[in-house]
């Protein structure tokens, strides 16, 4: 999947400066260590264009990969067909390159077959911004 300038929302997330996360970390063992580290990858790997988005519904595994493949669970593509077609090619690599994510033993046990979600896209800059 491709990513442009990605807006990513982990289950609630809460917003973390990009520089705190770093897919070479530690194995998350928390809920927000895990956010930190695929909301970092996923910062990593921008798509385009502005003003599109798309929501990913997913289950993971145990040792942190994705089981099955994600499903879109809502999409708003700006652009001409090309485009849209490109953007979901570009979320869905973005997607792909982030995971497996590091979880320890313990997160892992956690998480298995849990819904997570992630929204991938770039707001649409508002006028006079």
């Amino acid at each position: 999947m491709i990513l442009s300038r990605p807006i990513a929302v982990l289950t609630a997330a809460i917003l973390l400066p990009a520089g705190a996360f770093a897919q070479d970390a530690q194995p998350a063992s928390t809920l927000v260590e895990l956010q930190r580290q695929f909301l970092g990858c996923i910062e990593a790997h921008p798509v385009g264009p502005a003003g599109s988005v798309v929501t990913f519904a997913y289950m993971l595994k145990r040792d942190g990969s994705v089981f099955g493949k994600p499903r879109i669970t809502f999409y708003h593509l700006e652009g001409e067909a090309e485009a849209k077609r490109q953007f979901l090619e570009e979320a869905e690599r973005a997607l792909d390159a982030c995971t497996p994510l590091k979880v320890t033993p313990a997160l892992g046990a956690a998480i298995a077959g849990r819904m997570f979600w992630v929204r991938i896209g770039a707001p649409k800059p508002t006028k006079g911004a």
